[in-house]
C-alpha cells in the first residue's frame, strides 16, 4: 500500500477542490508520483485530478463498491509515492442512510483506507470558533485518523493569529493558512463544476493553485502526515460488456467512471471512441455502442442535426446492442426539450421524451435489479449506481429495464427502458453486486 491522505471539509463550498488541485500539482512538481482518488460518486472531479497530477483519478465508494472492488481500485496506486483523495460534501455526509456496508461518506473512505483527514476550514466570519468546529470533526469519530487543518479565506495576519490561538488550545495541527482571494473559484453550472475540457485555461489555473498552495501550506508536514492503511482484499475491476465497444466521447457525453474503462481495457476490450457532436457514426465493427452521461441538453440542436450519427446508431441497433446512461439515455429517446421549451429530435430508438423546461432535481444512490437484459448483465442482476440530473420525463412508453430503488429501498419511478436491442437508465452504473 501507498501512504495517503484525504482532503475533506465541514461542507461543500469551502474550497477543498482548489486545495486538492493545488496540492496534487505542487507535490508532482516536487518530483512525487501522486495518485489521486475521489471519494463518492462524483464523475467531474476526476478529470480535474488527472490534469493536475498527470495520473488517472479513480472513485472510491463505500456504498456502491464491495471490499474486493475497493481493493482493486486502490491497487491503481501501484508505483505512486503518495495518494491524495478528495472527499465529497462534508466529511461525515453520507448520501445513503443504510446500504451494503456503509453510508457513502468521505469519513468511511478515509477509515477503510487508513488515510488521515486534512480538513479544509472556511475561516470567513469566525476566529477561535473555527477551532471548535474542527475539534468537533476530529472527535466525532474517535477511530478516524485526523492529520490537521488547512485554514481557507483568512482575512489578515491578526485573523490568522486569533484562529491559530484557538487551534493551539484545541491541540490541532495547522498545516496551512490560505489568504482570502477572489480569483480561486472554479467555474460552475447547475450540476457543479464545469467539465475539465470546458475550462478556458485549466493549465494556468492549476499552476496558479499550486503556487498559492506552495506559498501558504507546509508541504513537508502534509507528506509526513500521510499514512499507510490496511490493504483491502484485492479483487478485480468490472469486466467489459462486449469485446469492441464504441464509446461516445465529447462535450455532450463524457461521464464514464474511470474504474469501468480501466476494467474493460484490462480485460482486453477494445474501446472505439466517437463524437456524436462531430456527427460521427459509431465504428461499424463495434459489438456494442455505449452512450455515457454528460450534457446533451446544452448541445441538443447539434445532436438533432447529426444525421450521420443518428443513422449509424440505427444501423447498429438493427443487429447489436446500444445502451445509454442519463444523458446518453435521453439522446436515445424520441425528443429532448431544452430549458427554453424548444423540442429537439433525438435518435428515436426509445420512446423517451425528456424536458428541462420544468426542472426537477434527481439525486442519490440507486440499486437496480434488472428485469430485462442489459449489455454485460442478465436479468436478475443487481446493479449499484448513482443518479444526478434535472430533467423530467414527459413520456416513456417502452417496457422498464429494472426495478429501481434508492439507498433506503424506496422505489424510484425512473426505471430505465428497453426496446429490442436498445436500453437506457438514468443512473450511472458503478458496480454489479456479486
Amino acid at each position: 500500500m501507498i501512504p495517503g491522505l484525504l482532503v475533506s471539509a465541514p461542507a461543500s463550498g469551502t474550497g477543498k477542490t482548489t486545495v486538492m488541485l493545488g496540492l496534487l500539482r505542487a507535490l508532482a512538481q516536487d518530483g512525487l508520483a501522486v495518485q489521486p482518488f475521489k471519494s463518492g460518486p462524483d464523475y467531474i472531479d476526476p478529470a480535474f485530478h488527472l490534469a493536475a497530477a498527470g495520473r488517472a483519478s479513480y472513485n472510491l465508494d463505500s456504498w456502491a463498491m464491495d471490499e474486493a472492488l475497493l481493493g482493486a481500485i486502490a491497487a491503481r496506486a501501484a508505483g505512486a509515492d503518495i495518494c491524495i483523495a478528495e472527499g465529497s460534501m462534508g466529511l461525515y455526509d453520507g448520501v445513503a442512510t443504510r446500504g451494503r456496508a456503509g453510508f457513502g461518506s468521505s469519513a468511511e473512505t478515509a477509515r477503510r483506507m487508513g488515510w488521515p483527514v486534512v480538513l479544509v476550514i472556511d475561516a470567513g466570519g469566525q476566529a477561535q470558533s473555527a477551532a471548535a468546529t474542527a475539534l468537533g470533526f476530529a472527535r466525532y469519530a474517535p477511530d478516524l485518523p485526523f492529520a490537521g487543518v488547512i485554514l481557507n479565506r483568512v482575512a489578515s495576519p491578526r485573523h490568522e493569529r486569533l484562529i491559530r490561538a484557538g487551534m493551539d488550545h484545541a491541540g490541532l495541527a495547522v498545516l496551512g493558512v490560505l489568504p482570502r482571494r477572489g480569483d480561486l473559484a472554479l467555474p460552475e453550472r447547475h450540476l457543479g463544476l464545469i467539465q475539465a475540457v470546458e475550462h478556458p485555461d485549466l493549465e494556468a489555473a492549476i499552476a496558479g493553485y499550486a503556487t498559492f498552495l506552495r506559498d501558504n501550506v507546509d508541504l513537508a508536514a502534509i507528506r509526513t502526515a500521510a499514512r499507510i492503511g490496511p490493504a483491502p482484499p484485492l479483487g478485480s475491476l468490472p469486466p467489459p460488456p462486449a469485446q469492441r465497444i464504441a464509446l461516445a466521447r465529447d462535450a455532450a457525453f463524457s461521464f464514464t467512471y474511470p474504474h469501468l474503462l480501466e476494467g474493460w481495457r484490462q480485460s482486453g476490450a477494445e474501446i472505439l471512441p466517437f463524437s456524436p457532436l462531430a456527427d460521427e457514426a459509431p465504428a461499424p465493427e463495434a459489438d456494442l455502442v455505449w452512450l455515457p452521461g454528460g450534457y446533451p441538453e446544452l448541445h441538443a440542436g447539434r445532436l438533432a442535426a447529426a444525421d450521420t450519427f443518428r443513422a449509424g446508431l440505427a444501423r447498429h441497433a438493427d443487429t447489436r446492442p446500444v445502451h445509454g446512461e442519463c444523458g446518453g439515455y435521453m439522446a436515445l429517446g424520441a425528443a429532448l426539450i431544452d430549458k427554453d421549451g424548444t423540442r429537439h429530435r433525438m435518435a428515436g430508438l426509445l420512446g423517451l421524451v425528456t424536458s428541462y423546461e420544468t426542472r426537477k432535481f434527481h439525486l442519490g444512490y440507486r440499486r437496480a435489479v434488472l428485469t430485462r437484459p442489459m449489455p454485460g448483465h442478465p436479468p436478475g442482476t443487481a446493479l449499484r449506481g448513482h443518479e444526478f440530473h434535472y430533467s423530467t420525463i414527459l413520456d416513456s412508453p417502452d417496457p422498464p429495464l429494472a426495478k429501481v430503488a434508492d439507498a433506503d429501498g424506496n422505489p424510484v419511478p425512473e426505471t430505465g427502458a428497453c426496446r429490442d436491442r436498445v436500453s437506457g437508465t438514468f443512473f450511472h452504473m458503478i458496480s454489479a453486486e456479486p
